[in-house]
């Protein structure tokens, strides 16, 4: 797990590659990698490859990057892990490759010697990488499927930079930073900026399961998907009626055991995030079957959270015995929550309602001297855990028989005048609206502000600017969900919107301010593609309930009868006694006693971020 940066004068006008910029803009990621750092800069300064390393598979220095082939014409900077490296380095060592290192980097330039752009095909991982071939004068951007691990880059025309973070990019030169509406407006629909915007003109995050070619002659070309969920998930529909029937709970054991196992591929210890959840439970209890190691595990709570329904810590403790693993529990005093804060602000490459939770347990890992730790990210989205699953087409069906289909702005009136006396929830006034389509009714449940709500938050030509970039985005690259039932929308929309906007993009951030790899076996393209047809099938049965079956000695009783809690932190108390967290006390609207702490917390977020402020009413 590293930081990737560099920059490529593609075009003959361009300035040659400033070697202080590159090495300016590498160190800023420090924390991504503080064990090594390496820059690279061809002969005729028209590329410069940067990396900060994070050692975690071949520890020597032949596992030092930039990395070249023997004979020099390839390089590669990168980002990640290939959990499936060991089998791809015998396929290559088979057909006469020879290895000058153990890591899964040099696999990389191997298989793009043989395979090209396609190789990316061939990985099983999280990644994000650059490789420069002298040969094609081309430059190949890559990005795992699931979109793990990001990749940022800023072209003006003349001149490509690309980096792991925002804030690497914006330490450069040449990148226009005017305030991109698109991702303002974004970041307040949703809490998180959609991919591929962030909240600048210059700079785009590649796509997610997509690579990008710039070449010397013809300079950077558009991004080509290589993965898309939704057309795994269809595949993945029809591949279900192999598994017999009966057989769902051992094919789901093997195909979990097979993704932990990968994911505990490393030559430094790896630890657990432990919760009192079905998913980290099960994933820490496979990893306990998978390694002959002594498994480490670490369980967070606050001390206001102590002795009610929040703490996980009993619960955690009670799996962490019944599995046999090394537990810590912490408890976060509210002293130390608050000094947290402004270090978490000040770390935050993107603006986001979400993270602090991660942002702790990093720490706490950090603490322990570990530098890897499995998540149990991801489950949810697998297997249905949501409540969103029954909701969203509860909502719709709703949406469809609505006499108020036709004449939506008038339901949304007399939502405004009689929603609070009555008790409505807000997000309602837009059933009629959006609620019989796929999109809408998930925003309706999932978003933070509607659209109509943000006339008051951002300037009427800010908001129908970036509302327009928006739709135009999501019209021509949004996952195709016609012909997916109602489980396989919902899951596609929850992977996407949320889980690769939001969760993933916040522990990539969050747990590399700490020096930390977080692994996420559940979020796997090929584990994907092997379950959610199984899941949307209903033949894995309801939510998660089928994964404590995957365990050889199970979950006690009492962890599976217990209800679905989640991991909660004081938003509300930091928004109205934290310094500087209450701008939003300077608009009406957001004093309004129905506008709910998420959505204060969004304006809040956005006020403090440079950009945002630009483009929000103070």
């Amino acid at each position: 797990m590293c930081g990737i940066n560099g920059i490529f004068a593609y075009a003959p006008a361009a300035n040659a590659v400033d070697r202080a910029e590159l090495l300016r803009v590498r160190d800023t990621m420090i924390e991504r990698g503080p064990d090594g750092a390496g820059v690279w800069i061809g002969d005729d300064g028209r590329i410069g490859l940067g990396h900060r390393r994070l050692a975690i598979l071949d520890l020597s220095a032949a596992g030092a990057q930039p990395m070249h082939s023997a004979d020099g014409t390839l390089v590669v900077s990168f980002n990640g892990e290939i959990y499936n490296y060991p089998e791809l380095r015998g396929e290559l060592e088979r057909a006469g490759v020879e290895f000058r290192s153990h890591s899964d980097t040099e696999v990389l330039l191997h298989l793009y010697r043989r395979h090209g752009p396609a190789m990316v095909g061939r990985l099983r991982g999280m990644f994000a990488f650059a490789l420069w071939d002298a040969r094609a004068r081309s430059l190949l951007l890559a990005r795992d499927p699931h979109g793990i691990k990001p990749l940022y880059y800023a072209d003006d025309g003349r001149t490509l930079r690309f980096a792991s973070q925002v804030s690497a990019l914006l330490a450069g030169e040449g990148v226009d930073t005017r305030p991109e509406p698109a991702g303002a407006v974004g970041f307040l629909l949703w809490g998180s900026v959609p991919e591929p915007f962030t909240l600048y003109r210059g700079i785009r995050l590649l796509p997610a399961g997509s690579t990008l070619l710039v070449n010397a002659a013809a300079g950077a070309g558009a991004a080509v998907r290589y993965w898309s969920l939704s057309a795994a998930l269809q595949r993945s529909v029809q591949a279900a009626a192999a598994v017999p029937a009966g057989g769902e709970a051992a094919f789901m054991r093997e195909r979990l055991l097979e993704s932990v196992r990968a994911h505990l591929l490393s030559d430094v210890p790896v630890g657990a995030f432990l919760s009192a959840g079905l998913d980290s439970s099960t994933l820490v209890g496979l990893a306990r079957e998978a390694s002959p190691a002594r498994l480490r595990t670490l369980t967070l709570t606050f001390d206001d959270l102590q002795g009610t329904a929040h703490d996980e810590c009993p619960a955690a403790s009670l799996i962490a015995r019944h599995l046999d693993v090394d537990h810590t529990c912490i408890v976060l005093s509210a002293g130390e929550q608050e000094d947290e804060l402004d270090r978490f602000f000040a770390a935050m490459d993107q603006p986001t309602i979400d993270g602090i939770n991660t942002w702790f347990v990093s720490r706490a890992a950090q603490q322990a001297g570990l530098k890897v730790a499995l998540s149990g990210l991801g489950g949810d989205e697998l297997l249905g855990g949501y409540a969103t699953f029954a909701e969203h087409p509860r909502l719709r069906a709703r949406a469809h028989a609505s006499p108020w289909r036709h004449a939506p702005r008038l339901y949304r009136g007399a939502h405004r005048l009689l929603g609070a006396r009555l008790g409505w929830p807000p997000n309602a006034a837009g059933i009629p609206a959006c609620g019989a389509d796929p999109e809408g009714a998930y925003h309706l449940l999932k978003g933070v502000f509607m659209p109509w709500e943000l006339d008051g938050v951002v300037d009427a030509d800010v908001l129908c600017e970036g509302l327009q970039a928006l739709a135009e985005h999501d019209a021509a690259h949004t996952e195709a969900l016609a012909g997916l039932n109602d489980f396989g929308q919902v899951a596609c929309l929850e992977s996407v919107r949320y889980m690769r906007n939001q969760l993933l993009r916040d522990t990539d951030w969050v747990s590399m301010s700490h020096s930390l790899e977080i692994r996420v076996p559940l979020v796997d393209h090929l584990l994907s593609e092997a379950l959610l047809g199984l899941a949307a099938s209903g033949r894995l049965g309801p939510g998660k309930s089928m994964l404590p079956r995957t365990l050889a000695r199970g979950l006690p009783d009492e962890i599976l009868n217990r209800p679905k809690s989640g991991f909660v932190v004081p938003t509300w108390r930091w928004l109205r006694h934290h310094p500087g967290l209450d701008a939003w006390k300077s608009l009406p609207a957001l004093r309004h006693p129905r506008m709910s702490d998420g959505r204060r917390w969004a304006y809040t977020l956005l006020s403090r971020h440079p950009a945002g402020k630009a483009l929000i009413r103070n």
